[in-house]
Formats: structure tokens, sequence, C-alpha cells
């Protein structure tokens, strides 16, 4: 890896298709989502924190700071991602880049942030994003900690919610993953997604 990076979880978004259950605690084989995320996002980064709005004690077990919206919480995404740079800049100001992944994607590859790192040095981009199944990732990406105040001014000024509107303001590198033996970045929505990540894991 090229240079430093600090990533964030984002798990600030309600789960209105999973019976009121929050996405990182529900259980797969045994273990939470977010302890499925942090295990393999953990030893790729600096340091990590997780974005969750509400009560962060109950995270305590976790072992990561916690921290909710630094703006106003509901829009999205995208507000999680400033609360990482924001966290990155006051809490780890040399560190110029920020891996963002969401905690509903226990299959995660294990060389994400060098993968990014890599590609978006090679190709001189501003950010890098994952790929697989030739489906873009907006929200599996590496971003510059410098875009917190832009990124701030479009959520607040211009009402910006889409990530694929912020990012397509900027140079993209985009990484390729298979999709074998399973998409790395399946996410889990509705229960039968959970069905089928514990049939994965099973078999």
């Amino acid at each position: 890896m090229t240079a430093p990076v600090v990533g964030v979880v984002l798990a600030g978004g309600s789960a209105r298709r999973m019976s009121g259950a929050e996405k990182a605690s529900l259980d797969l084989d045994g273990q939470s989502l977010l302890e499925r995320v942090v295990s393999r996002i953990a030893p790729q980064v600096s340091a990590l924190l997780l974005n969750a709005n509400g009560d962060p004690s109950r995270f305590d077990d976790i072992g990561l700071p916690v921290e909710a919206d630094s703006c106003a919480d509901g829009l999205g995404p995208l507000a999680g991602l400033l609360t990482g740079m924001d966290w990155a800049r006051r809490m780890h100001p040399a560190c110029e880049w920020l891996l963002s992944v969401p905690v509903d994607t226990p299959f995660l590859p294990v060389d994400l942030a060098k993968r990014l790192s890599d590609a978006r040095e090679m190709e001189s981009a501003e950010v890098a994003l994952a790929v697989s199944g030739e489906r873009l990732h907006p929200v599996v990406g590496l971003w510059p900690v410098a875009h917190a105040d832009e990124l701030r001014h479009a959520l607040e000024s211009e009402n910006l919610r889409k990530v694929d509107r912020w990012t397509g303001r900027f140079r993209v590198a985009e990484v390729a993953y298979d999709c074998i033996p399973v998409d790395p970045f399946f996410n889990i929505n509705t229960p039968s997604d959970l069905e089928a990540a514990e049939a994965f894991l099973g078999s």
C-alpha cells in the first residue's frame, strides 16, 4: 500500500426489509455481520471507525470508536462517508485516505484496501471503487479525506443524496473482483439474503 489508510464501517442506515432488526447485529453462522466485516477490514487499515446512529454503547464489545452522522442523520451513506472523513481529519490528521465499507457485506476481500490504493495510484485517480459482476459498488471505496468540506457542502447546500452523483465529479479507478465462489460484495438486505449467506458458509 502506497499510503496509510483508515477505514469506516457504514452502519448508519435503517434495515426496513429486516423486520426492524439492526443489520450490524444480525447473526451469520455464530458471528454478527459487524464482527465479520471488522475481522476482514481491520487488518487492512491503520485505524477503523464504526459509523452508527443511536446509543453507541450497544457496540461496546466491538472495541471500535463509534460516531453518529456528523451532519443531520437520514442523509444516506454519504453522511456516513463524511463522518469518516471528519473523524480521520480529527483523529488521524496525517492520513490522507479513507476506505469505506457497508456493514452488510460479510464476504469483503482481504486485499481490498491494497488493490483500491494501487489502482488509484496507477490511474492517477481521485477515488477508487470496487466492481463485481459488472456492477459498481459506490460505497465500497477509497476516498481522499481532503474532500470532506466539499462533501459537506454537497450534502447541506446542494441536497446531494445519491453516491453515484458524488463519484461522478471525480476521476474514478474501478477495481474488478471475481464472483466465484461468492460475490465478495454480496450484501444482506432481506431475510432471504441472510439465508443465502448461511447456505454458502454451510457449503
